[in-house]
């Protein structure tokens, strides 16, 4: 698949649910922020850094902010290792509370780390705002 129409068409009917909610949000929260697949899931970038996205998992989407370890959210469940980000995870629409989700968005757009250019740091995160 190379469209998020594409991935979204893919999915079951609740899972699709869910997703066509998660684009939404994410669309009116950063309308400048460039969406695309990448690495077979839906994310947005904004100048070129991958900022939010999500993914169909066996039970569940995941909505995954690239630089969310760092949003002190509650909601928000930091991920393993080296790198900043954290999520959360969805199995029924319901589950979805758009104004977390805006909120969030409004941090992406504040925190963030260059994931751009970890290739070119040799896997050093760096904070670009």
């Amino acid at each position: 698949m190379t469209t998020i129409d594409e991935f979204h068409a893919a999915l079951d009917a609740p899972d699709r649910a869910i997703c066509d909610l998660l684009r939404a949000e994410i669309e009116a929260g950063l309308p400048e922020a460039q969406s695309k697949i990448w690495h077979r899931h839906p994310v947005w970038f904004l100048d070129g850094n991958p900022t939010v996205g999500y993914s169909k998992l066996k039970d569940c989407v995941r909505m995954m902010f690239w630089s969310g370890a760092d949003f002190d959210e509650p909601g928000l469940k930091p991920g393993t290792g080296k790198f900043k980000d954290a999520s959360i995870r969805y199995t029924d629409r319901s589950q979805v509370n758009p104004e977390d989700i805006q909120r969030w968005l409004i941090k992406a757009q504040d925190i963030q780390w260059d994931y751009k250019n970890i290739v070119k740091r040799k896997g050093r995160l760096e904070r670009i705002s």
